[in-house]
C-alpha cells in the first residue's frame, strides 16, 4: 500500500511540485526590482545581492525545468507570473523541441547565471550553507551535456561527446582545485577504502570536511526514526530498501578483475537463456558458493548480505532467523539489504544515537565518470579515461589499474564498463533509472528478473527469482497528469 501511495504520488505530485518552485522563481524574477534597498546597505551590497539573488532563482528554475523534462521530456516554458483570474494556458499548449527546451533555454540559463552566483570561497563557508555558488552551475551543465550527447537525445540536441567532455574538463579545470574524491588514508598510507566510500556519502562541507560533494541538501542531525524504514528487520527496522542480486554481480573482485566474461550494454553481465548465474571468469577466483567473497570494497559498503556485521548483531537472512523471521512481512525478499546511506552510529545505545546524513545531488566523483564516458566516446580508452577511473576505483580500495585490463580494449567494452561503473559507484543516488534511458537501454534494463539469493540453514546459497519486472517503451516518460492534459489538451507523451 506504501509503494502504490509513493507511485501515484511520483507520478501525478511531481508536476505541481516543480512548477510550484519554478511560479516561486518567477515571482522573484518578475519583482525583485521592486524590492527597496535597506538603508543600512550600501549601494554596492545592494546591487550584489541582488545579481546574486537573481543568479540563484535562474539556477533552481533551470533545475526544476530539469527534472520536469527527465519525466515528462520537453513541455511547456513558462518565464512569467501567470494570473490565477486571467487566460492561464492558452500560450502554453506547444510542446517546445529538445533543442529548444533543454539547450536553448535549460543550458543557456546555466551558462549565463553562472559568473552572478557566489564564488566558491563565499558560497562554501557555513555562513552561506544552501546557497547556491558557480561550481553548481558548472556541475549541472555537465550532467545535462552528457545527457544530451547521449544516444537518446543527441540527433535532436545536436550535442557532441566531444563538448560534453569538454565542460566535465572545464569544471575540473576551474574548480578542480576546490573538490576531491573523499580519500582519507590510515596510518601506513593505505586507503581506508570502504571508509571513504560511505563518509564521501555520510559527511557534509562543513561539519565533515567533505570535499566531494558539489550540488546537495545539507541535513541536520538524523535519528532512528529516519533510517528505521531502510534498516534491517533483526535491527528493529521496516527492510523497505531491499539490493538485488543483480546489482551485486555488478561488483569486480578486489583485484580489479572482473567475475564474469561479458557485459551488455546496461552495464550488466550477461545472464544465458535461462541461467541466473552468468559466464565466470575462471581467472578472477570467483565463486558463486561464496559470492561476496573478495570483492570491490564498494559492495560491502552499499549492500548488507549474510554475515555482515551490522548494529547489535551479524545480517542473518536464513528462514526463520534474526533478519528472515517467520511470518514477517519487511523481511527481504532478495536476501539482502541496503547498507549505503545508513549512518551506524545511530543505532547505538538501543538507537538513541545521530548522526549527519546529506542527500547528495551532484558529487565531484559524477564529474570524473561524465569526462571518462565521453572522453571513451570520442577517443575510445585513452589515458584521460584510464586516469578518472582508476582515480574513483582506488579510493574505494581496488587494486590494479583499468589499463592493464585486456578486456576493455574496444570503445565499446569500455562503454559497458563505464555503464556498469556508473551504476556502482552511484548506486541508491537516483542515477541509474535516467542513465538507462539517455543509453537507450532502459527497456532491457527495467524488464529483467530481479534476482535474489536463498540461504539455508547450512549456508549454502542458492539463487532465486525474487520479482518479475514489466517496462515498455511507453514507460521512457511519465504521462502528462490528467488533470493538466485536460485543461490544457497538450500533445500527451508516446503510449499514453
Amino acid at each position: 500500500d506504501v509503494y502504490k501511495r509513493q507511485g501515484a504520488s511520483e507520478l501525478v505530485d511531481t508536476w505541481e511540485h516543480y512548477y510550484r518552485g519554478i511560479r516561486k522563481c518567477n515571482m522573484l524574477l518578475t519583482r525583485i526590482e521592486e524590492v527597496p534597498q535597506n538603508p543600512a546597505d550600501s549601494e554596492d551590497k545592494y546591487n550584489r545581492d541582488k545579481k546574486n539573488y537573481i543568479a540563484e532563482a535562474r539556477f533552481l528554475r533551470a533545475y526544476f525545468y530539469w527534472e520536469l523534462f527527465l519525466r515528462y521530456g520537453p513541455i511547456p516554458i513558462v518565464t512569467e507570473v501567470l494570473d490565477p483570474d486571467g487566460d492561464l494556458m492558452s500560450k502554453y499548449t506547444i510542446r517546445p523541441t529538445t533543442k529548444e527546451y533543454v539547450v536553448d533555454f535549460i543550458l543557456e540559463e546555466l551558462k549565463s547565471c553562472e559568473d552572478d552566483l557566489l564564488d566558491y570561497k563565499t558560497a562554501w563557508t557555513s555562513s552561506s550553507a544552501g546557497r547556491i555558488g558557480q561550481p553548481m552551475a558548472c556541475a549541472l551543465r555537465s550532467r545535462i551535456m552528457l545527457f544530451m550527447a547521449s544516444p537518446r537525445y543527441s540527433s535532436e540536441s545536436g550535442i557532441t561527446w566531444q563538448q560534453a567532455a569538454n565542460v566535465a574538463k572545464e569544471f575540473i579545470d576551474n574548480y578542480g582545485t576546490n573538490f576531491a574524491l573523499f580519500n582519507d588514508k590510515d596510518a601506513t598510507g593505505a586507503t581506508l577504502g570502504i571508509e571513504n566510500y560511505t563518509n564521501a556519502l555520510l559527511r557534509t562541507a562543513y561539519q565533515g570536511s567533505n570535499k566531494e560533494v558539489i550540488f546537495y541538501r545539507n541535513d541536520d542531525k538524523q535519528n532512528w526514526g529516519n533510517i528505521k524504514n531502510d534498516t534491517p528487520v533483526g535491527e528493529g527496522g521496516n527492510g523497505g530498501l531491499c539490493p538485488s542480486q543483480n546489482l551485486v554481480d555488478m561488483y569486480d573482485m578486489a583485484d580489479g578483475s572482473s567475475p564474469f566474461n561479458e557485459y551488455d550494454a546496461t552495464g550488466a553481465p550477461v545472464y544465458t537463456g535461462n541461467s541466473m548465474i552468468p559466464a565466470i571468469n575462471p581467472a578472477s577466483g570467483y565463486n558463486d558458493a561464496q559470492p561476496w567473497s573478495n570483492r570491490d570494497p564498494r559492495l560491502a559498503a552499499t549492500v548488507l548480505y549474510q554475515g555482515a556485521e551490522w548494529g547489535s548483531g551479524s545480517i542473518d537472512v536464513r528462514f526463520g532467523m534474526r533478519d528472515n523471521p517467520r511470518g514477517n512481512a519487511n523481511s527481504t525478499p532478495t536476501g539482502y539489504y541496503v547498507r549505503k546511506y545508513i549512518p551506524e552510529s545511530i543505532l547505538s545505545v538501543e538507537h538513541s544515537g545521530t548522526a549527519y546524513r546529506l542527500w547528495t545531488i551532484i558529487r565531484y566523483a559524477e564529474i570524473m565518470m561524465n569526462y571518462a564516458e565521453a572522453m571513451n566516446e570520442v577517443n575510445g580508452p585513452c589515458d584521460e579515461v584510464y586516469s578518472m577511473l582508476d582515480q574513483i576505483r582506488e579510493r574505494a580500495g581496488i587494486s590494479g589499474s583499468v589499463a592493464n585490463r585486456t578486456d576493455l580494449n574496444t570503445k565499446d567494452k569500455m562503454r559497458n564498463f563505464i555503464h556498469k561503473e556508473r551504476t556502482i559507484e552511484f548506486v541508491f543516488e537516483e542515477h541509474r533509472v535516467w542513465d538507462v534511458r539517455r543509453w537507450n537501454v532502459a527497456t532491457e534494463a527495467l524488464s529483467r528478473d530481479i534476482y535474489g539469493v536463498n540461504v539455508a540453514e547450512n549456508g549454502a546459497i542458492t539463487r532465486k527469482v525474487a520479482q518479475k519486472r514489466v517496462f515498455e517503451d511507453k514507460m521512457y516518460l511519465y504521462p502528462i497528469p490528467e488533470g493538466e492534459y485536460w485543461k490544457t489538451n497538450i500533445e500527451n507523451n508516446p503510449g499514453w
